[in-house]
């Protein structure tokens, strides 16, 4: 009775529908917070250790450190709980580990049931025989290739053979015997920025093609000191836009500039800490072994909506069309509730 009489008195109804809406707000704000925690995509580098000499490399051989099995494997159960969707696998050059990376990669599909599993490899230690034995948890095989110039590759420090492109042709067509989607990624850098690559890529036909512009990381690459010095390799925002201007007719073409590259990338080493290669000297959180997904993420910068804007989310997965060609469409983003 006493209710009724109350809900009666228009002040105190209007206090009340006061609080439920400021209730409801805080509850949104909570549920934004929380998705800009969630770890969607996650490039994890298991070992700096690397076969080739890349001048512009951004994640050196600082250490030779890999996690055992079982520690990899409760990080990577901790990301998929934490949602997870895509697992990339980077190093170094993570083929260097093969068995290792057969284990996560069959852990992965078979008992975490991860959406989309790649690898971004050099290409030089990648054997038919492997693919054919793991192409059932692999959705993306990206190949690292920044010239289809021997000489330059060799320039570059992609090896000391220049068979790069020889490489590449192999696992293209590896990939499509296998169902595997293939993928290519360059960096424009001062050797490669005035290189047509449009005949060489139309041919390869990946469903991707990633370009991103030479980066400098403090810590990693900035100076005569590091383990590389790739200020000779940078290039201007003229040159980048003039390689850009060349290849943006190619559907495939997804342009990384600096910017674009900077706080969008949850990285995990080989610690399974997430690095912050963004402004300053790069940074690293706790392992998420310690501390959890969501806190180690509170300790380092992801900007989700330039992830988004940059074309992070796209179709994936083999069940969007296998080794197809071309690049994926937008769908994904479409499903994807940030």
């Amino acid at each position: 009775m006493l209710s009724l009489v109350l809900l009666a008195n228009p002040i105190i109804t209007g206090v009340v529908g006061a609080f439920i809406v400021i209730a409801y707000l805080l509850y949104c704000r909570r549920q934004v917070q929380q998705l800009s925690k969630t770890p969607v995509s996650v490039n994890y580098h298991f070992s700096r250790k690397c076969n080739y000499e890349c001048g512009f490399c951004f994640h050196t051989e600082m250490t030779s450190y890999i996690l055992p099995l079982d520690k990899a494997k409760r990080g990577l159960k901790l990301l998929k709980e934490a949602g997870m969707k895509k697992l990339n696998f980077a190093g170094g050059e993570p083929f260097l580990y093969p068995a290792f990376m057969a284990e996560l990669l069959r852990y992965g599909k078979l008992e975490l049931g991860i959406e989309s599993i790649s690898i971004v490899s050099n290409g030089s230690k990648i054997t038919e025989k492997y693919l054919r034995e793991n192409a059932a948890f692999i959705d993306i095989l990206a190949i690292s290739c920044d010239s289809f110039y021997p000489e330059t590759n060799i320039k570059i420090g992609r090896g000391k053979s220049g068979q790069n492109v020889e490489d590449m042709t192999k696992i293209a067509g590896w990939c499509q015997q296998f169902g595997i989607k293939f993928k290519v990624n360059t960096v424009v850098c001062s050797l490669n920025w005035d290189e047509d690559m449009t005949s060489q890529i139309t041919q390869f036909q990946p469903f991707r093609w990633k370009v991103f512009q030479c980066l400098i990381v403090t810590g990693e690459n900035d100076n005569e000191k590091r383990k590389r010095d790739a200020r000779s390799f940078l290039i201007s925002d003229e040159q980048w836009k003039v390689f850009c201007d060349r290849h943006k007719h190619l559907k495939c073409f997804v342009p990384e500039s600096n910017e674009m590259m900077k706080g969008s990338y949850l990285i995990l080493d080989e610690h399974m800490r997430f690095l912050d290669k963004g402004d300053g000297e790069e940074t690293a959180s706790k392992s998420i072994l310690d501390i959890g997904v969501r806190k180690a993420m509170t300790e380092v910068t992801w900007e989700r909506n330039v992830f988004v804007k940059r074309g992070g989310l796209y179709d994936w997965t083999k069940a969007s069309g296998g080794g197809e060609v071309g690049c994926g469409s937008s769908e994904k983003a479409k499903e994807m509730e940030w």
